[in-house]
């Protein structure tokens, strides 16, 4: 069987959905409001993670790799797809984890383990010289040969991966399409397939979020090959960075009562790394009256869902 024959047998992308949105605030001002329901596409490898992962997976078997190395933190969404992803596709997966090891892990680490993943916590100083050949070389000392896949899949790979979050009818029926980022790698996917008139509004999850704008831009330059032609998206790029509640992976009472809220109101499950704090900046944009009336919106689903569980 294929790569693509067993793709076909897991992954779902036709159940990714356009959920509707409808406040008083889209009412009164003719704003359409859809989520594409990224999360439903496989219970555990959804999201942006699947379209990140998609292309290093295929690499990695066709290549003759048995294994996947990565990285993350204890509340990664990448590390929790990464390892499901091994252990349906028959690969090993190796997950250096930033930090030390905590006395408490989260959701994430122990549905890794579950899952076959081998963690390995190193220190912040350590994680920091992830991307030094030093470090890449003492990685193959330590695990052999391996596909090594960058934090967050944030790679060539990757962001060819979310070039097909946009079906040709969400490249024409929208005016806004909103991300939450991390690494910056599904912003530029969406830059690189959205249309000429949309804009891609990019919400980081990080206190002061502003530099993800550069990690975008250099995504852009790495697919394109070209500094200038990367540049020439800023146009079409926002990144918004009032929402990110205090960093990565930090949350308080006013978001997670809106997370429930909307579970409540509108059926939509939303976590609170990710998709809580895009969903809360869009709405309270649409407030301060940042989106004109009738303005139309897609706001991407990255999944993540376990991260409602963090404990």
């Amino acid at each position: 069987m294929t790569f693509d024959e067993l793709t076909r047998d897991i992954i779902h992308p036709e159940r990714a959905v356009l959920h509707p949105i409808e406040t008083a605030e889209t009412a009164n001002r003719n704003i359409t409001l859809h989520v594409k329901r990224c999360d439903l596409i496989h219970p555990e490898v959804n999201g942006n993670k699947w379209y990140k992962l998609k292309y290093n997976l295929r690499k990695s078997l066709e290549t003759g790799h048995d294994t996947m190395l990565t990285f993350g933190g204890a509340f990664s969404n990448h590390i929790h797809a990464t390892a499901e992803a091994g252990k349906l596709f028959g690969l090993r997966t190796i997950g250096i984890i930033r930090g030390e090891e905590p006395k408490d892990w989260s959701h994430t680490l122990l549905s890794a383990r579950e899952n076959g993943m081998q963690l390995v916590f190193i220190d912040r100083l350590s994680y920091a010289e992830k991307n030094t050949e030093d470090f890449k070389g003492w990685l193959h000392e330590q695990y052999g040969s391996f596909h090594l896949v960058p934090e967050g899949g944030s790679n060539f790979l990757g962001v060819n991966g979310c070039m097909e979050i946009l079906s040709e009818n969400e490249k024409n029926n929208y005016d806004f399409i909103c991300c939450a980022s991390g690494t910056g790698s599904t912003a530029a996917g969406l830059l690189l397939t959205a249309g000429n008139d949309q804009k891609v509004l990019s919400f980081p999850v990080f206190k002061n979020g502003g530099f993800i704008k550069e990690e975008i831009i250099k995504h852009l330059e790495y697919f394109l090959m070209d500094r200038v032609v990367a540049e020439e998206y800023n146009g079409s790029l926002e990144v918004i960075t009032e929402y990110g509640f205090g960093g990565y992976a930090k949350w308080n009472d006013e978001l997670i009562a809106f997370i429930q809220q909307m579970k409540k109101d509108h059926d939509l499950p939303l976590d609170q790394v990710y998709t809580g704090k895009l969903c809360f900046g869009i709405l309270d944009l649409i407030k301060k009256n940042y989106f004109l009336n009738n303005s139309r919106i897609l706001m991407i689903h990255s999944g993540g869902l376990q991260g409602l569980n963090p404990k």
